[in-house]
């Protein structure tokens, strides 16, 4: 087993540093290298751009992280506080709602969801000038509260200290501080009746937008259950198979690229054309890299995880470390069976070895040989095998003496 990993290693390397099994010279490497990166950072950008073709859980369900947090909050104002828009938004000329949401499915696959512009047509209805404006006077009279209450500590901080000064029988002249103890009180209960004023301003102006009819539906329409759940679900199922479907759309990118690779290396490889071939095997193996990486990545977050994941959580609860062990026993087992499909059907030897032999190629490297050839002149490999019936030199890995026809036993193979 080492010793075929070794060869395949060999063979690897001398396929990545040689033409017609010449070693390239350095100048040529560097710029065989110089073209796989820049080859490599384009596959890279290529699966990145396809793997957003398709709209991801947050485009297609844009109202949901909002609506969520809407119904966990406990906050007396939460009615109040969904009314408001961002500042970009709350401009009248600004595009609405319904049409951000809608913006994603422009040149891409999938659609929003028909509850959430439901939920932003309800919403853009609340952007009009009157309710635009009672808000800008909600906005500006809590910031008024707010310098108003600084105002307040500040005055409470050289409020204390004048009463020290005060009890200390400091002269008026002496003390450290702008305002005396009767003006600062006097300043304080004069701010904290404003206060007061803003607050019951501001509750009046909350009360008269959460009456408007505009309100009342979109209250309404976040308090129903039934629709928030269908979205939750939604939102869950397009989380799960997201992973899925960005690794089918990045193998849709890379296939064709890696049969096409594949193709040209072995004309180029048949014909005897050795830099197409060369440059066709690091085409090759660039795309086979990113497929790989995406491949694990999947493992690591796609629908195979979730299905772990959930098996632990329901077997274990919160022993979700075990995912780690599974993991390390399934990834293995997996890797087994490729290697054996690989090896029994893809890379078989006797499969191969009866197309070469009839093409008359080397059995190892496949490259084109004289009929009466014992060794290849590219590889070096022995060609022949003694038939145990006859013994007379037949074919490696074929299953029958071609003198007289005598299967081979597999390990002469």
């Amino acid at each position: 087993m080492l010793a075929r990993i070794r060869r395949l290693l060999s063979q690897f390397f001398s396929n990545s540093r040689t033409i017609n099994n010449e070693p390239l010279n350095k100048v040529s490497l560097i710029v065989i290298i110089l073209i796989d990166i820049f080859i490599l950072i384009n596959v890279f950008t290529g699966l990145d751009d396809i793997s957003k073709w398709h709209l991801n859980p947050t485009q297609a369900y844009p109202c949901y992280s909002e609506w969520k947090d809407y119904r966990l909050q406990i906050a007396k104002d939460k009615d109040y506080e969904i009314l408001k828009f961002s500042p970009t938004y709350n401009t009248i000329n600004s595009p609405s709602l319904q049409q951000t949401y809608q913006q994603p499915q422009a040149g891409h696959l999938g659609k929003v969801s028909e509850i959430c512009l439901n939920y932003a047509t309800y919403k853009d209805k609340i952007k009009n000038s009157e309710n635009q404006q009672t808000i800008k006077t909600i906005v500006r009279k809590e910031a008024d509260i707010s310098s108003l209450e600084q105002t307040n500590r500040n005055i409470r901080a050289q409020y204390d200290s004048t009463l020290l000064e005060k009890i200390a029988g400091q002269a008026r002249e002496q003390s450290i501080n702008r305002v005396g103890a009767e003006k600062a009180k006097q300043e304080l209960d004069q701010n904290s009746r404003k206060i007061s004023n803003l607050k019951n301003e501001i509750s009046n102006l909350k009360n008269v937008l959460l009456a408007k009819p505009e309100s009342v539906n979109l209250i309404a329409f976040l308090k129903d259950n039934d629709k928030f759940t269908a979205v939750e679900k939604g939102y869950q199922q397009a989380s799960f198979w997201y992973p899925s479907i960005q690794l089918a759309f990045q193998s849709l990118f890379l296939l064709p690229l890696i049969i096409l690779a594949l193709s040209t290396y072995k004309f180029a490889l048949s014909r005897g054309h050795g830099l197409i071939s060369l440059i066709s095997w690091h085409l090759l193996v660039i795309f086979f890299i990113p497929l790989l990486l995406k491949i694990f990545e999947f493992l690591q977050i796609g629908a195979i995880f979730q299905f772990i994941f959930d098996i632990v959580s329901t077997l274990f609860g919160g022993l979700l470390f075990l995912i780690s062990y599974a993991y390390v026993l399934l990834i293995p087992l997996i890797g087994f069976g490729i290697i054996k499909f690989l090896q029994k059907i893809v890379f078989n030897p006797k499969v191969q070895a009866a197309s070469r032999v009839q093409k008359s190629r080397c059995l190892n490297c496949a490259k084109k040989i004289q009929h009466h050839d014992v060794y290849c002149p590219h590889c070096g490999y022995y060609q022949y095998v003694e038939c145990q019936n006859c013994h007379n030199l037949t074919y490696k890995n074929l299953p029958h003496c071609k003198h007289c026809g005598h299967p081979q036993d597999s390990h002469n193979l």
